[in-house]
Parts: C-alpha cells; structure tokens; sequence
C-alpha cells in the first residue's frame, strides 16, 4: 500500500501530572485531549476514530459521547499498562485500511487524589475466576502486584546471578532523567545505595525498585502520511506495532525470566525492518526495576541473562547507546496506574525535539513498551521520523 497511508502520529500531549487533585478522571482525558488537538492543528471534528481506557469507571463509548465525537471506529479492552501500545496498532491497522483516517487514543486517571485504592490483585480478578487454581491459590492468600514482580526478580537472579545492585542502577538511572524533568515527582538524586537501604517491600524489590503513585493521562492523535503533510507538526511514523499476551496471573507464567516482549519484539524489528542497535532512545514500562530488565532482554537490547551488567554499564543513561525513560519513568516522574500512555507520549516527544533538558541528540528512532498485568502482556511500538 502507498506510503500515504502510513499511520503517523501528529498529537501527542500529556494532562497534569504527578499530582492533579483540580482534574477528575474524566477531566485528565480531555485535557489531555485538548492539548493533543491544539499541538496538531486538528479539531475534534476531525476525528472518526477514538479509543479510550481508563483507571476507574470512564469508557470509550461514555467518553465518545461527552467529547461529541462521530466515529466509524471504537475501541477499548483491558491489558493493563500495555494498552496503549496495542491502541496503536489497532488505529494503525484500521487506517491502513481505510476505515477511518484520524484515531484519537486518550488516557485518564486519577489514582492518587483517590488514594484510597488498594494496590493488590483483587481488582484483577472477574467473577466466574474462581476454577482458576491461580485465583484459588493467589487471591485468597494476600499475593500482591509487588510480590508477583518480586518472584521473577527472584528466579532470575537465581539463573543468572543478576544482583540487586545491578537493578538498583535502573532506579538510579530513571532518577537522574528525572531531576530533568521539572514535572517528575522526585527529583532528588538517589545511589544504588540508596535503593539497597530504602524499606524492603517483596524480597528482592526494595520501595525504590517500585513506581511511584500518582495521577495523570495522556491522549495521542494518529492520522495518514499523506495527511500529516498539511499539519504544522513534525510527524511521527508508525514503523511497527506489535504486542503479546503470554498469561494472565503470575502462577501460569511459563518462565519467570522470559518476558512477552520476547515474542513481540522480534516481529516488530522484522516489520519495521529495523534492528535494536537502530534504536536511538528506549521508553519502557518501569512498573519495577525488574520489568525494565525483562523488557531490556526480552526486545535484544542485550542477552537473555544479560540485563543486570547492562543495566549497570551506563549505557541507558543521557549519553549511552540507549537513553532509557528520558522523562524519569514510572520509578520516578509518574505512574497513574497504566503508564503505557506516557512511554509513547514520551517517545514521540524526544523524536519532535520536545525532550528539553532531557533530549537525546538527532534522535530518530524510538521505541515504546508498555507492561500489563503480571509481566501478563507487553506491547510495542517503533516510531521515525521518516517514512519506511
């Protein structure tokens, strides 16, 4: 198919974040909204294409209404952290075939100003769960989203001698890009040391293995090539966009130490015809330390067994082969619960030139990795600057 149809991205904008008590879940999708729209010199009207996921109770086809939007396209399914990216792919493959020609993605929550939700599994399991043997053994005996991350840091440092200090470097990592960001919630400088003697909370992961909570949403905004040519914006192209589901509770990982991200990521390289030494800054989910090490492994970055020396070799800092989470990331800057939004916002910022302190010279290629679940599901998606 003609290169004019390349699904690209021409809006991309972020609500107010870490904290935003003024903003309702609702508020933080069309702020976000609006912001995208004004970046891309589109309206709303413009739009036939939306699709939505939120923290709380909002849904695409209540958002839909409320913005007024007139759609031929609607989506919304839940994977977690990683929805945004298989958003993309979804908007991508109904542009390529001309059932819409503008999708707008958005994102809302308000997770810290309604504080009082728990951050356990419950929340993850539906009724008629109770056959599962996970759910039978995992729910009623108080397993918890950091204990499931905390066994596959485990097993991994059982195979292959990975050391906390090796993930403590991501923590460290995403904190220095913080004290960049002037909108990050922390931005004080941390050591490894730092990590290791901050309270434990599942053996391995210590609190600064750990994201932050705090609210925040984010809305992209895709189109043609061919369209994007009359906006007065820097486009930004779809090259691939690729996601896999391995499991959904922790107990029915089949590998602990193998991430979905292993399947994904090859056949988005092989699609975008690109491999990962093409990469020129990285936007990975860092719900923990741990999930940004399977992720590194699992897209080629490094080895399998890898991660922890390359975690600790510099080489995702400003400055390294793969500037990683230039915003701060999850561990440091925001985590309104599914983060996926804010890799691929934070993705497309860096290849416009947007990254301000933060920006990684001449970037032209990125990537965006979102996490859902238990390491349940990991989507992604490669972007340019040029057309394919």
């Amino acid at each position: 198919m003609s290169t004019n149809r390349t699904p690209t991205i021409v809006g991309a904008a972020l609500s107010d974040y870490p904290r935003a008590p003024h903003l309702s879940e609702r508020q933080h999708h069309a702020q976000a909204l609006t912001r995208a729209l004004a970046s891309s010199g589109l309206s709303i009207k413009d739009i036939d294409g939306f699709m939505a996921a939120s923290m709380g109770a909002e849904s695409a086809i209540s958002l839909a209404e409320y913005f007024r939007i007139d759609h031929k396209v609607l989506g919304g399914v839940g994977i977690g952290g990683a929805i945004f990216e298989w958003m993309v792919q979804q908007a991508a493959a109904q542009i390529l075939a001309g059932q819409c020609e503008t999708v707008a993605i958005t994102y809302g929550s308000d997770l810290l100003t309604r504080s009082g939700r728990t951050l356990g599994t419950a929340g993850f399991y539906r009724a008629g769960d109770t056959i599962s043997t996970s759910v039978m053994f995992e729910a009623p005996y108080g397993s918890t989203i950091v204990g499931a991350y905390a066994m596959a840091a485990r097993r991994h440092m059982h195979e292959f001698g990975t050391t906390s200090e090796q993930l403590a470097e991501i923590a460290v990592t995403c904190r220095e890009h913080a004290a960049l960001n002037p909108n990050a919630m922390y931005r004080k400088p941390i050591t490894v040391d730092d990590v290791m003697t901050s309270r434990m909370v599942a053996d391995p992961l210590h609190v600064l293995d750990c994201c932050v909570i705090s609210d925040g949403g984010g809305a992209v905004i895709l189109t043609t090539a061919e369209r994007a040519r009359d906006l007065p914006v820097r486009p930004v192209h779809v090259l691939a966009a690729e996601g896999t589901q391995t499991h959904w509770n922790i107990s029915e990982m089949p590998d602990f130490t193998i991430a979905p991200s292993a399947y994904s990521g090859p056949r988005a390289f092989a699609k975008a015809g690109l491999k990962p030494s093409d990469v020129d800054t990285i936007q990975l989910y860092d719900s923990f330390t741990i999930t940004v090490m399977l992720m590194l492994e699992g897209l080629g970055f490094c080895g399998r067994g890898e991660g922890g020396p390359f975690a600790a070799s510099g080489a995702l800092k400003l400055g390294g082969q793969y500037p990683l989470n230039t915003d701060g990331g999850g561990l440091s800057a925001c985590h309104s619960g599914m983060r996926g939004m804010h890799v691929l916002v934070e993705a497309v910022r860096q290849l416009r030139g947007e990254g301000g302190a933060a920006q990684v010279p001449d970037a032209k290629i990125a990537l965006a990795c979102g996490s859902g679940g238990f390491l349940s599901g990991h989507a992604l998606v490669i972007l340019g600057t040029e057309l394919p």
